[in-house]
């Protein structure tokens, strides 16, 4: 994979804000944050699944692998993480990144 800004992120740890609550629906999930009161709709159920393994991930790479996405789609994903990195949907695990 040739190395691009989506790759820092990769190499770092991540996790699902305290104040967030992901709520499964058949689309995917809605998420909730109790702080900003944002709203957001995760319609695909392979990102609910990137989200959940985070925590016992080390690092957004592992996370990718653990939930079976194909490396060419990583691109996309690490897109929508960084979306909700900017509401804190998910947060910089602190001790996690490497």
């Amino acid at each position: 994979m040739t190395p691009t800004s989506t790759d820092t992120m990769l190499d770092e740890g991540w996790v699902l804000s305290p104040a967030v609550a992901l709520r499964p629906e058949p689309f995917g999930a809605m998420a909730y944050h109790f702080g900003n009161r944002k709203l957001t709709f995760l319609k695909k159920p392979e990102l609910v699944r990137i989200i959940r393994s985070l925590e016992d991930s080390a690092t957004v790479r592992d996370a990718l692998r653990q939930s079976g996405v194909p490396e060419a789609h990583w691109s996309a994903y690490v897109a929508a993480l960084h979306s909700l990195a900017a509401t804190d949907m998910i947060r910089a695990s602190e001790g996690k990144n490497q």
